[in-house]
């Protein structure tokens, strides 16, 4: 089904009552739910599951919540679940910290507005994107009707996080300002603590010390007692301002850059890096230099505040993501992808052993699916335009 198509149907649905703020809403579960069909039918059947199964498991118990500081720790909290999971001990960097009565030892990263308190925890920076813990509380909310879904590989890897969504923009290090398009992902602490991490990627490499600023307008999470209605996306949801400056420092240790330059048919496989929670392949193809402009794009969100950048590559007629990476590593196990830009391919190591990556970038989005069904042996792995073997150590 289109894009269009669906919208209509949505717009037939709701109407006539429908308004600007609905539209926004179900646009942003359908572009959720695009990014796991991109992932593929496994975890796509995970998350469903998952979804399905919350409403009769009952929920955190909010002993959880007894009277431990939780700010300052919520990698700890969060790190063994999230999709980007691993290991944070002693990588990132604690902006906030909190004493056994809740109270802060800093206000310069904890905002509240509407009822709503947004507090800054840690933040970790690899170069090439920026891992952001934070603690949301909202005294009037019932967070443990939040939903899960799976964030393994496999239905056995017995990997479940909650999301919380976010709406507005973020800039870093002074670049142009881009729409936040991710979630916060995390646990439900109690009824009204929410734990997450959200991760930002980042245009360029970064070094040094930087400034990330994040512009929040909208805050909002999925209810799993409305799971028999049509739409359930962001059933509270709640606009406001809760704007942070956040300081970080690019660490880049365990972080590796290996060069490749190999081009093969129209796509050049340029580098791949690996650092602890991801591997990103950089790889680009003809053409792929276009760049949106800040006034093209101010231009675009003047039409429709949500527009991604990829539906305004597709508005243009330009070519978004016009290849298709899946990785592997030494063992044959695949690593999680995340949505694949131009010139840039994201997978989520989650605490697996790379000594070898096995790299597969092809033209064909059917051939690339058949391979990240079937496993690194599939048949489909003769029809990668780019096909190689990396030694990481």
């Amino acid at each position: 089904m289109t894009d269009e198509k669906l919208n209509q149907i949505l717009k037939q649905a709701l109407a006539p009552e429908i308004s600007d703020k609905e539209i926004r809403v179900h646009r942003r579960r359908k572009d959720k739910m695009k990014k796991f069909g991109e992932i593929g039918k496994v975890i796509a059947a995970a998350v469903a599951a998952a979804v399905i199964g919350i409403g009769g498991l009952g929920y955190f118990n909010p002993a959880l919540a007894a009277k431990i500081p939780l700010i300052g720790k919520i990698f700890e909290k969060v790190e063994e679940d999230v999709i980007y999971s691993g290991d944070y001990t002693d990588k990132g960097i604690v902006l906030t910290n909190e004493d056994y009565a809740g109270n802060l030892d800093t206000s310069n990263y904890s905002v509240s507005d509407k009822g709503i308190t947004l507090t800054a925890s840690e933040v970790y920076c690899d170069g090439y994107s920026i891992f952001l813990t934070v603690n949301i509380e909202a005294e009037d909310a019932d967070f443990t009707h939040i939903p899960e879904h799976y964030t393994g590989m496999n239905v056995a890897d017995n990997k479940t996080a909650a999301g919380f969504y976010i709406g507005g923009t973020w800039s870093a290090d002074g670049n142009s300002t881009e729409q936040l398009e991710n979630t916060f992902e995390g646990k439900v602490i109690d009824s009204h603590t929410f734990a997450g991490m959200l991760k930002i990627d980042l245009a360029e490499k970064l070094a040094g010390t930087g400034e990330l600023h994040l512009n929040v307008d909208g805050l909002g999470y999925d209810d799993d007692r409305m799971l028999d209605s049509e739409e359930i996306s962001a059933s509270h949801w709640t606009d406001g301002n809760w704007n942070l400056i956040i300081p970080f420092e690019v660490n880049g240790t365990d972080v590796k850059t290996i060069e490749v330059g190999e081009k093969k048919g129209n796509i050049t496989f340029d580098n791949v890096v690996i650092s602890p929670y991801q591997v990103i392949v950089h790889a680009t193809t003809p053409g792929e230099q276009r760049e949106l402009t800040d006034d093209r794009r101010e231009k675009l969100l003047s039409k429709d505040p949500d527009m991604t950048d990829a539906e305004m590559f597709e508005l243009l007629g330009w070519s978004y993501a016009p290849c298709q990476t899946i990785c592997f590593n030494q063992d044959g196990e695949m690593l999680y992808p995340d949505t694949e830009m131009a010139g840039r391919a994201g997978f989520a190591v989650q605490g697996k052993e790379i000594k070898t990556l096995h790299i597969f970038i092809f033209d064909n989005l059917d051939d690339w699916a058949q391979m990240e069904q079937e496993g690194m042996n599939s048949s489909a792995a003769d029809r990668a335009v780019i096909a190689k073997e990396i030694y990481v150590e």
